[in-house]
Order: C-alpha cells, then structure tokens, then sequence
C-alpha cells in the first residue's frame, strides 16, 4: 500500500492548502468592504473639487495654471499602481500590460519615459524592463494616506510645470464591482476641458472674490485636484485588489476540493484493487491445500 500512502499524503497536504485559502478568501472579504467604503467616501471631495476647479476656470480665463498648458517636451511621465502583495488573480498583469503597450506607444512617438511605481509590482516590472523610476511609494497597506503619496508624485508634477514633460500618464486598475476589475491609463496631465466638464453647469456664470489673489487659490487648488485624482486611483485600486484577491481565493478554495475528491477517488480505487488482490491469494492458497 505504498501507492495508498503516497495518496493520503497529497490529500492531507492539498486539505492544508485548502483551509489556507479558504482563510485568505474571509480575510480578503472583510477588508474588501472596508476598502469599497473608503473608497466610496473619496468620491464626493473628488467630485466637489472637480467642480470647483471647473468653476474657477470659467471664472477667471486670463490666468491658465501650467497643469492645462501643452508642452513640447520630448518626454513623458507614467504613475503606474498596483499592489505590494500577490496573489490578486490577473489583476497586475492586466494594469502592467496596458502600461507596457502605452510605453510602446510612447516609444513609437520618440517620446521618453518616467516613471512613478506605487506598489511593489509595478516597481518590480519597471526595474526588469529597464524603465526609469524617478520615484515610488510602497508598503501603504489597507489604508492609503496622501501624505506618502504627494512625495513621489510631486516629483512628475513638479517637472511638467516646469516644461520637462508634455505629458503624465495614471495607471491603475478602476473597481467596478465585485467581479469586474477594469485597467485604465488615463491623461492625468495636461487638465483638458473635457475632464473638467462634469463640474460645469451651462446657464451659469461664476464668480470669486479671490484671497490673496487669484493665482495663488487657482495654484493651489489644481495642484489639491490632481492629489485628488491619484488618492481616488490608488483608493480604487485598493478596493481592486481586495476583490480581486477574493474571487482568486474562492476560485483556489474550489479548484483544492476538486483535487481532494480526485485524489479520494484514486485512493478508494488503489485501496480496492489491493483488497481484491489479497482475497485472490488468499483463496488461491486455499484452494492449493
């Protein structure tokens, strides 16, 4: 019964692996709903200063921020987010290979590349594919704060408002429910109209009694937008993962007891042919005496 040895040792082991899984499916459950809720509580300051800021660029047209200006650089910036931990399905690949054929574009163009990595992933592929990484944030944890995120991402702003960069690209992996996850580069700069536009409301005229001056409260202001746009990202790619992480998990938790009642079944099999094998000795030496 060595063969019958050998398959109680797989059973046990892949019992093990299950109860593993199983686990990391509850875990990854309960802190998807939190990251969902957080999630969802950025979105109405993402959408207030949206508005706002599209107010103020119908208020005071004169004066047009750098974040809205073309530039003709020869260079361009990526934000690429994705997790600090595996085991999330295909949800880093998908982001990792939008990003990779952006960077073809880019490269088709004669248009060089910087990059920001948020998460251990995205900083791992662009180090392997040879990509310049200006910047990164890792370990944030369940919870994303904006204080460890306005250090590596004010490094691209900064040099877009300065003329380096004609453009700044986000990518990230957008929720859209449970078990759909949706990977998206977006233009975070240059601020065209169109991104601007859900904040406008036509019929309307707005104005501001601007302190100290109008440059400094449009300055600043864009600069709040634009940390929104990438908390709202790594807030929604959080929410991501953690789905991402249970369909995965639930997925490997069925998959191991598909195994175990394999492996039950070729047990049983060995165990009978043994048996039967036993009895025909047995009777064949009966029959010899």
């Amino acid at each position: 019964m060595a063969a019958g040895k050998e398959i109680r040792g797989k059973i046990k082991s892949v019992e093990n692996t299950k109860k593993i899984t199983k686990a990391m499916e509850m875990v990854a459950a309960s802190k998807m709903r939190k990251a969902q809720d957080r999630m969802l509580a950025a979105r109405p300051y993402s959408e207030k200063i949206r508005n706002i800021a599209a107010h103020l660029g119908q208020a005071n047209p004169e004066y047009v921020h750098p974040f809205m200006q073309v530039n003709d650089a020869k260079k361009a910036g990526v934000i690429v987010v994705t997790t600090d931990k595996g085991l999330c399905g295909g949800m880093n690949t998908n982001v990792l290979r939008a990003v990779t054929t952006k960077l073809r574009e880019l490269q088709d163009q004669g248009v060089a590349m910087e990059a920001v990595a948020i998460g251990n992933k995205g900083l791992g592929f662009l180090n392997r594919v040879g990509a310049k990484v200006v910047s990164h944030a890792t370990g944030l944890g369940d919870t994303p704060h904006l204080e460890k995120l306005i250090g590596p991402v004010k490094v691209l702003l900064d040099q877009y408002a300065e003329g380096k960069l004609n453009a700044v690209y986000l990518s990230y992996t957008k929720f859209i429910n449970t078990m759909k996850q949706e990977s998206v580069v977006e233009q975070l700069l240059p601020l065209s109209s169109e991104q601007m536009q859900a904040g406008k409301t036509s019929g309307h005229s707005w104005d501001y009694i601007y302190e100290p001056d109008a440059q400094s409260v449009i300055d600043e202001l864009l600069v709040r937008y634009v940390e929104s746009l990438v908390y709202q990202a790594v807030a929604e790619n959080m929410a991501s993962e953690q789905s991402a992480r249970m369909v995965a998990m639930k997925a490997a938790t069925d998959n191991a007891g598909n195994v175990i009642s394999e492996l039950k079944l070729v047990y049983n099999k060995t165990r009978q042919a043994a048996i039967t094998t036993e009895l025909s000795e047995i009777v064949a030496g009966a029959a010899a005496v």
